[in-house]
């Protein structure tokens, strides 16, 4: 019954039906959506984490892989974003007592003389799907403020963002620095101007195309 259940809630998000009286999608109109059913699990004493694993994390997987795939596009993103956020309020109190846990701290931000934030705000939802604490700190972001943030959360991940090329530089800056903070600190780059051979050049552990590249790469290498 609840493995039905957990299901039901992943297609929600992948199809970003966020509760019953949302339109989206026409042909679930009227259907209880990813809120109702993340609080129908939990009150069927569904464990937190298992909603979590097994469908939050498994909805945004597939809906990340297809718009990888260019099989769904920005907005279907963020439906399904809203549909997780829904979900995830409902879990929240469980993360705080330490009945459900993340998967680990990731710290993204664009990078400083950058003011450009929409492949950052997918990467941060498509992350949070995932299962990981995000801690978003803007645009226009200096490297002490990176290097700050790795210190107040000991082993977490940075994701660098960059959009435009005169603020590469300061990319491989804030890269070189986050080093010394952290030698063993891993750091994900991101953005339209940049590429694999860039990420290698300035030390990054991964570059990522796209906001499920990010999250691929840590499943891999964990």
């Amino acid at each position: 019954m609840s493995e039905d259940l957990l299901k039901q809630i992943a297609d929600c998000i992948q199809r970003g039906k966020v509760n019953a009286a949302s339109p989206y999608p026409p042909d679930m109109k009227g259907e209880d959506g990813a809120d109702e059913l993340t609080r129908k699990a939990l009150d069927d004493g569904v464990p937190p984490n298992d909603i979590l694993e097994k469908a939050l994390m498994i909805g945004m997987g597939n809906v990340g892989h297809l718009f990888s795939e260019n099989k769904v596009f920005v907005p279907d993103l963020l439906m399904a974003a809203k549909a997780m956020s829904a979900a995830m309020a409902h879990l929240e109190p469980f993360f705080s007592s330490g009945e459900a846990k993340h998967r680990g701290v990731f710290v993204i931000g664009t990078v400083q003389g950058d003011l450009h934030d929409i492949g950052k705000n997918l990467v941060c939802m498509v992350m949070e799907g995932g299962g990981w604490k995000v801690i978003d700190l803007g645009v226009d972001v200096s490297p002490e403020k990176f290097v700050e943030a790795v210190k107040k959360n000991p082993g977490c991940v940075v994701g660098l963002s960059a959009l435009l090329t005169t603020t590469m530089v300061n990319m491989e800056k804030t890269v070189t620095m986050l080093r010394e903070a952290d030698p063993a600190i891993r750091v994900i780059v991101g953005g339209a101007p940049l590429t694999q051979e860039f990420a290698d050049k300035i030390g990054a552990d991964a570059y990522s195309p796209d906001p499920q590249g990010a999250l691929d790469f840590l499943a891999q290498s964990a």
